[in-house]
């Protein structure tokens, strides 16, 4: 990185990863790269840490945030963890799946992370950078995605700085993210019930499957109108580019960015030409900043199947080109 930007940004070696916890320790905000996208870090038990998070961002106050942890102990101590959890979270943790359930009343996190919920979203990340930093910090980390609020997730350091630089304090840049898309989040209900409120890489009717035999027995999850907001993505507009998006595009129009996905002859950016679902998810927000910062002014998709993580890139495209008002 050059020092044109305002934020400062290092490696996530270890030097780096020193300087982000002691930035932490202080009350400041990091971005940190997970297995999923950069999430936007800060100290979970700090009220003046956490409002630091939903102000860089331009967050809404009831859009609630996810706490990391670096295991099942550590989230027993902010959630009522129950046998349920410990199922759902058994073959995935370390990983990129978000578990709900009911908050402590002891848990002493900011008000603020749960939004006034009673419930909490905690996740236990494998990314080696994300782990390495709550291995050296005694406070759980508040983490959404390291960009401005309803727009495209970042998937590099440079994605963050599109939006946040020089509202955040340090990016560590420990090169692009894996999945592509955020974390599956599930519910876990009092009668043990699954709710899934967000699609993502881990199939949660399958791993749900793999233990009870049967499918999510509620999967619908909220459309973001009226539904309480539990846990982010949500709200029925987000990924945003700023111009408008058309789904499923079989033709292209001459000022309109064509993502490609498939044998495609010719694209502005592929997702996967070879038509593997994971490698488009992977790519998926990058395609999205490309066509964002390309001088055409709306952006057209090639049909993806609904199958395995296609529901997740399906789901943030029809939210992407969701009307903003």
């Amino acid at each position: 990185m050059s020092g044109k930007n305002v934020t400062e940004v290092v490696l996530a070696d270890a030097k780096g990863i020193a300087k982000a916890a002691a930035i932490l320790e202080s009350g400041g905000l990091v971005a940190v790269p997970t297995e999923t996208v950069y999430g936007l870090a800060a100290r979970a038990d700090s009220t003046d840490a956490v409002a630091k998070i939903y102000a860089a961002k331009g967050r809404p106050s009831f859009n609630p945030l996810i706490v990391h942890v670096r295991d099942e102990q550590q989230a027993a101590q902010y959630a009522q963890w129950s046998t349920p959890a410990e199922i759902a979270v058994m073959t995935v943790w370390p990983g990129p799946l978000t578990v709900v359930v009911p908050l402590r009343p002891d848990a002493n996190l900011a008000p603020a992370v749960t939004a006034g919920v009673d419930t909490i979203a905690v996740r236990c990340p494998s990314h080696p950078v994300m782990r390495q930093l709550l291995d050296i910090v005694d406070f759980p980390l508040a983490a959404p995605s390291a960009n401005r609020s309803g727009f495209i997730s970042p998937t590099t350091a440079e994605h963050v700085l599109a939006s946040l630089d020089g509202r955040i304090d340090l990016v560590l840049d420990g090169g692009p993210t894996k999945a592509g898309v955020e974390s599956s989040i599930v519910a876990i209900r009092e009668n043990g019930q699954w709710e899934e409120l967000r699609p993502g890489p881990i199939d949660l009717d399958a791993l749900h499957r793999h233990y009870f035999d049967e499918g999510l027995s509620k999967p619908a999850g909220t459309d973001g109108k009226g539904a309480t907001i539990e846990a982010p993505g949500q709200l029925a507009s987000h990924y945003a580019p700023g111009k408008p998006v058309r789904l499923n595009a079989e033709k292209v129009a001459p000022d309109e960015f064509l993502i490609g996905f498939g044998p495609i002859v010719s694209v502005d950016c592929m997702l996967s030409s070879s038509g593997n679902l994971q490698e488009a998810a992977s790519n998926l927000y990058d395609c999205l900043h490309q066509g964002a910062a390309s001088d055409k002014p709306s952006i057209a998709i090639a049909p993806i199947p609904d199958d395995g993580i296609g529901r997740a890139i399906n789901d943030r495209l029809r939210r992407a080109a969701a009307p903003t008002d």
